[in-house]
């Protein structure tokens, strides 16, 4: 089987999966194999299921007669029959990277753009080698635009995606002390992050640069085509205000006010308001969709629960976007507890990294600080501290927090998130 010959029988499909859950009638299922557990054995029951067709690695399971398909890779077929669809579409696709608020910003762009446009999107965090390819072949004859995250943790990450998703636009949301371990060190985050410059001005696409940061400038200086924002010279130019903790923009003397906390989500705002303006939308059916986003996937979420107020922001953290939750939770009025957990993916940078967080807490004066996480506990704090998760709700079941402002940060390994509902 070659991507030529299987193509005509994707664009049948309803949708490509690699989930034998979710395997519906007329999908495609991709049967991956891992180390406990090998998804072709599922390959009859996903086709008597109504699966269209299962791509397999193990010869042993195919079955032509029943469009159950043997390739070498299940992993090589599905970047393969990616870019082959990539090939044949026609329309803008926007890629992001950046070591914060990648998630939040492509579903600002995602919002602005769907007030027009019929965009398709990464869903979730489906933004590695796997997902990727996955958004891609969501991509179906109606959709306008599309809009792909790309995440990695070490070199050469992006450079790879750049080859699946080939955008046509590109923007790094910044530049942060994130998967130091992986990358070594935060140079080379830098070089890891800008292959998506790399890729985008050998192909002569359009960059998205904040003129905000040195580092973007610096990277994209004397080049075109690109979008900037940010200073007077730019091509967008934006205000920031802020209303009850809540991010807003200002541009020709006209307002958005996001549902999004901390100041840090300006640049995000600024990004997608750029590429609305850009691609001829107007500012008010913007405006209308921006303000109509709440989030709602534990980054910058502010949940009212009776008489607190709770900032979620657990899916992520790294020393850069942890500093800037506290700098910007500080300034809430009221009484302010932070319960901060682990960073991760650090390496040899750890234990500085979080003597440093915490060193911030205690400059900031938050009322009560409560850590999650073994790294935290190590760095030889005096606050209240957990290694886990379930301790800490074990503590908070017996013991309240008075402070009207409840802060939690942290990596998504540690799952805060569970303590919201003890507190």
């Amino acid at each position: 089987m070659n991507i030529e010959q299987f193509y005509p029988l994707f664009l049948q499909s309803n949708k490509v999966t690699i989930d034998s859950r979710k395997v519906g009638k007329n999908d495609i299922f991709f049967a991956f194999s891992g180390e406990s557990f090998n998804a072709a054995t599922l390959a009859e029951k996903s086709i008597d299921a109504g699966a269209l067709a299962v791509i397999v690695e193990q010869v042993e399971f195919e079955n032509t007669d029943k469009n159950i398909f043997y390739v070498p890779s299940t992993l090589d077929f599905l970047q393969q029959l990616a870019v082959h669809h990539r090939n044949h579409l026609k329309i803008p696709v926007i890629g992001l990277t950046g070591s914060n608020g990648k998630t939040t910003t492509k579903e600002l762009i995602h919002a602005a753009l769907s007030s027009v446009f019929n965009v398709q999107y990464t869903y979730g965090n489906l933004n590695n080698h796997i997902g990727v390819p996955l958004t891609l072949l969501s991509i179906k004859p109606e959709h306008e635009m599309a809009v792909i995250e790309m995440g990695a943790n070490h070199q050469k990450e992006i450079e790879l995606l750049c080859t699946l998703a080939q955008p046509d636009f590109g923007y790094i949301t910044n530049f942060g002390k994130a998967h130091l371990e992986g990358f070594g060190g935060f140079e080379g985050v830098i070089k890891g992050k800008s292959e998506l410059y790399d890729y985008l001005k050998v192909n002569h696409r359009t960059i998205l640069v904040n003129e905000n940061d040195p580092i973007q400038t610096e990277k994209t200086a004397n080049y075109e085509p690109k979008i900037t924002f940010g200073k007077d010279t730019s091509d967008y130019n934006f205000e920031s205000f802020s209303k009850e903790h809540f991010v807003g923009l200002r541009y020709q003397g006209r307002e958005i006010l996001t549902h999004l906390t901390g100041e840090y989500n300006f640049t995000n705002l600024c990004a997608a308001v750029s590429l609305g303006l850009h691609f001829g939308i107007d500012f008010e059916k913007i405006k209308n969709a921006v303000e109509n986003y709440t989030p709602t996937n534990m980054r910058s979420q502010v949940e009212k629960r009776e008489d607190k107020t709770l900032v979620l922001d657990t899916y992520n953290a790294n020393p850069s976007s942890m500093a800037a939750s506290l700098n910007n939770f500080i300034t809430f009025e009221g009484q302010k507890t932070i319960i901060i957990g682990d960073m991760l993916e650090l390496g040899e940078e750890s234990e500085k990294e979080h003597k440093e967080i915490l060193n911030l807490s205690h400059s900031l004066g938050f009322e009560e600080i409560i850590t999650v996480g073994k790294y935290f506990k190590a760095a030889g704090s005096s606050e209240l501290s957990f290694e886990t998760t379930a301790e800490l709700i074990e503590y908070l079941k017996t013991h309240t927090i008075h402070s009207e402002n409840v802060l939690l940060k942290a990596s998504r390994g540690i799952a805060l998130e569970k303590a919201a509902d003890f507190i």
